[in-house]
């Protein structure tokens, strides 16, 4: 019988003492349960968090050994500023951060707020932190990758041309982590580098995210809706342990093994169609660098 058919839990975490890992967005939700599953685990864990203030809060409920680092993904300098800033291994970086359904914003750089965030400034990052990492890239996708198109408007992803929809942005930028995840892989595996790119997804699980900026109409239901349904972030945190820790091909896709994939414990998991066409993942890597000028150094050639 496999870990999965056991149902995976934070007690079959491996041992990870003298590693590290850094958890964007671990302030709360999903991503401080992650960490918290991190540093139980014996691991350094760095909250790369947007609040110093909110991120020593979270430390102290993490606790074991960890410390709090300023990022604001949403912000081209300060994603440059963590990473130069940044001395020593990396032996995990979990892309966890994100905003969802969020109204018309902009982040620093002019990027949608939901593709610039957790897409764009997730790209930057790994790419500028890459020469450090020794093991594996987990990005936090979602099965709203399949919402709106499901595709990614190459000619207008940040909605200056069409009419904005908050469902359909983030389902673009979920689709972008997936693509992301695909072409970093090939990329590494045409270099013959031991390091692995893999997603994962929490499920239905109770967050802050997607109330961040909506009206109060819409954030009393989706936190009822939240306390009624979703699983705890406990549960929500497991599919990016696992992808994390256990030895699973590179390009892997976790997530929860209950119905409609709502809820449960991690196992491998479907994605569609569009999220492994590999021409998309090629053609979005392009674009991502052309609008962030980031493109990891230790890679050039790998990708053409």
């Amino acid at each position: 019988m496999g870990m999965t058919q056991m149902r995976w839990n934070f007690d079959d975490m491996p041992r990870l003492d003298g590693r590290t890992v850094i958890v964007t967005g671990a302030s709360s939700g999903v991503g401080m349960a992650t960490a918290r599953g991190f540093a139980r685990a014996g691991a350094h864990v760095v909250l790369a968090v947007r609040s110093l203030e909110r991120g020593r809060e979270a430390a102290r409920a993490v606790r074991g050994s960890n410390e709090v680092r300023r990022l604001d993904l949403a912000d081209l300098a300060s994603v440059r500023e963590f990473a130069e800033s940044w001395h020593g291994t990396i032996d995990v970086l979990v892309n966890n951060a994100g905003v969802a359904m969020v109204p018309p914003s902009r982040t620093a750089d002019g990027f949608e707020m939901q593709f610039g965030t957790n897409h764009l400034g997730h790209f930057a990052l790994t790419n500028l932190l890459l020469p450090h990492i020794t093991d594996r890239v987990v990005a936090l996708a979602s099965g709203a990758h399949r919402f709106g198109t499901g595709v990614i408007d190459f000619e207008d992803p940040h909605f200056e041309h069409r009419q904005y929809n908050p469902i359909a942005a983030y389902g673009q930028s979920k689709l972008a982590n997936l693509l992301f995840v695909l072409e970093l892989q090939r990329r590494l595996e045409r270099r013959g580098s031991p390091v692995r790119a893999l997603a994962a997804h929490p499920g239905y699980t109770a967050s802050n995210l997607g109330t961040h900026g909506r009206s109060r109409l819409l954030t009393t239901p989706a936190r009822l809706a939240g306390a009624l349904l979703a699983q705890q972030p406990g549960m929500g945190a497991l599919p990016s342990l696992y992808a994390a820790t256990q030895d699973l091909p590179g390009g892997s896709y976790v997530g929860p093994d209950g119905r409609h994939e709502m809820h449960g414990h991690p196992t491998l998991v479907g994605r569609s169609a569009q999220a492994s066409d590999p021409e998309a993942a090629k053609r979005l890597w392009d674009l991502s660098t052309q609008l962030t000028g980031i493109s990891d150094t230790t890679l050039t050639g790998t990708g053409n």
